[in-house]
């Protein structure tokens, strides 16, 4: 059977350099560099993809911020010294031969989802996304599952349900809710996790809830009210885009099987 492999490239990079002890930034940078690129070679190994790709952010500002202005005003860039070394680290990616993506105006979790989507709707076979951002779990909805490269585990829907206390088709919808400061994304005040899933568990999705308030005659029902416009805002901040032009073939994922 066909395997898709799709690799969140920061999200291994960043990981893998938040977990380094060097003190050096320069000695930490590359580094974390040197093991990142075994990372890379050991998630091909494991899985043996029939096609394989690693996404990167693209560069500047994107759609979100167009929505959004204050949109990842609190996220903390990469390190200088390991953004710097980024493309030539992109070029021995290409060199394993591994294919890179990076599309200007999106996140790699907007590309990561087109690929995703677009393999999944031509029944090509499995995707495997190794990530372990919350963001790309909704995607297990629609077939996919998730790798986590640092733990060795596999995250499916019972994973989700069990982390989260929905399912991976109210996943987004809960982290509307819930917002994220880092990432400048509003959701509802004094709304978390558990709360956030017991409203989903309740009223099934978001316009269910926004139904719900109406009659909520507590604190919560009053900040869902007051709040609404900010939980509008979020719900199109953290869904996922499946229409980005990525540049890439089916062919070009396959050249090094």
């Amino acid at each position: 059977m066909s395997r898709l492999l799709a690799i969140d490239g920061l999200n291994i990079l960043r990981r893998v350099y938040e977990a380094n002890n060097e003190t050096d930034p320069v000695l930490k940078a590359e580094t974390a560099l040197r093991h990142a690129l075994s990372s890379f070679r050991k998630l091909l190994a494991t899985h043996h993809p029939s096609h394989a790709l690693a996404v990167f952010d693209g560069p500047g500002p994107t759609w979100r911020h167009a929505l959004h202005p204050e949109y990842r005003a609190g996220h903390a860039p990469p390190p200088p010294e390991l953004a710097q070394r980024l493309p030539d680290f992109q070029e021995q990616l290409r060199a394993l031969p591994l294919a890179v993506v990076s599309v200007p105006g999106f996140e790699a979790d907007d590309a990561i989802a087109t690929v995703v989507m677009r393999w999944l709707q031509e029944n090509r076979g499995e995707a495997v996304i190794a990530s372990s951002d919350h963001d790309l779990h909704g995607l297990i909805a629609h077939g996919a599952l998730l790798w986590d490269h640092f733990k060795g585990e596999w995250h499916d829907r019972a994973w989700v349900e069990h982390r989260f206390g929905v399912t991976p088709e109210q996943l987004p919808e809960l982290l509307a809710l819930v917002g994220d400061k880092a990432d400048g994304v509003p959701g509802v005040s004094k709304v978390g996790m558990k709360t956030a899933a017991r409203l989903l568990q309740t009223y099934g999705n978001l316009d269910g809830v926004l139904a719900g308030a109406g009659i909520l005659m507590n604190p919560l029902g009053e900040r869902l009210r007051r709040e609404r416009a900010n939980l509008d805002l979020s719900r199109h901040l953290v869904t996922l885009r499946t229409d980005v032009r990525l540049g890439v073939t089916w062919k070009m994922l396959s050249s090094y099987v």
